[in-house]
């Protein structure tokens, strides 16, 4: 396979909480990313997931780690050393509404990229935005409009018009469908499948909608409270899970299917608090294939088969459970 076109070492992201205290939001997360290449990250709100895509763009500062783009490091650049790599590098946020300048008209959001970080001249700027939005399937008559003034999926056309404008190589698409209802959201991801197929960009496909994951990623990423569990091609992942969180979550998925039965396998208690640093498995105060020595090592992810990767060294018995 060719060399990742996006490669994440041992980030580590905290915020420092108002007493002092630190909540981990991201430890230990690794992972490549390939041309033409869809990632699904999942796992539940409050994982750490938006915390990753948002340290990939340097949004926010990752704490430790390295960030690998295209074989640049991206890690110790500051906002001005960013700029060359803004455009090629490019998100969707997940809610369409306060990701759009609401006091700019559709034409100005999606033309400004083109002036910030090309030298096109105006007409050709005209050009590819007129082209962009009718690729995207909205009228020509949306770009006089302001985003107020048309709906949450038009919103996030218009969201991905900008975001490709200045056609990238990566794209972080953060929970993209999640303000959607299920028509325009089959819709949307169809659309960003046909994009990829044109611009063979990478997509790191953020999201907590097992469907969505399962519909257009090509492999699966599994977070649980800030770290990986389970890694692999999507399929794999879908139906073979190797960790305990992973086969719960998938387990929590409701299939539009009368004649599929819901999968009875589930966790004990709540998510504990990702508040501190502890040497155990996260997962150990919930987990039914708990050993001893779950709660003195924190796991990291291992190889269990071919492309596939695991946070739990006792998986083989999911077997017994499932």
């Amino acid at each position: 396979m060719s060399e990742p076109l996006l490669q994440v070492d041992d980030l580590r992201k905290a915020f420092v909480l108002h007493d002092g205290r630190k909540l981990h939001a991201v430890r230990n997360v690794s992972f490549v990313l390939h041309r033409g290449e869809t990632l699904g990250l999942v796992g539940e709100s409050g994982s750490g997931k938006s915390t990753v895509g948002r340290c990939i763009l340097k949004l926010q500062q990752p704490d430790g780690g390295r960030i690998w783009f295209d074989g640049s490091d991206l890690t110790a650049l500051g906002p001005k050393q960013m700029l060359p790599y803004r455009p090629r590098i490019q998100i969707v946020f997940q809610d369409p509404f306060s990701s759009l300048n609401a006091h700019m008209r559709i034409h100005d959001i999606i033309t400004e990229p083109l002036r910030l970080h090309t030298k096109l001249t105006r007409n050709q700027q005209e050009a590819r935005v007129a082209g962009m939005i009718e690729r995207v399937g909205l009228d020509q008559s949306v770009s006089r409009y302001f985003p107020g003034d048309i709906t949450a999926s038009e919103q996030q056309r218009v969201g991905i018009a900008r975001a490709f404008i200045c056609e990238p190589q990566c794209v972080v698409l953060d929970e993209p469908t999640s303000a959607l209802d299920p028509r325009a959201r089959s819709n949307l991801l169809a659309l960003l499948s046909e994009l990829q197929l044109e611009t063979g960009a990478g997509y790191l496909f953020i999201s907590h909608d097992m469907n969505s994951i399962a519909k257009i990623s090509d492999r699966i990423a599994v977070m649980y409270l800030g770290s990986l569990v389970e890694s692999g091609p999507a399929q794999a992942v879908l139906t073979n899970q190797k960790h305990p969180y992973s086969m719960a979550l998938l387990s929590s998925v409701l299939y539009p299917d009368p004649a599929r039965p819901p999968h009875s396998y589930g966790l004990e208690g709540e998510i504990p608090s990702a508040i501190g640093v502890r040497d155990e498995c996260p997962l150990v105060g919930r987990c039914p294939i708990r050993q001893p020595d779950c709660a003195s090592e924190y796991p990291l992810l291992r190889t269990v088969g071919p492309g596939r990767q695991s946070a739990c060294r006792y998986h083989e018995r999911l077997g017994s459970i499932s």
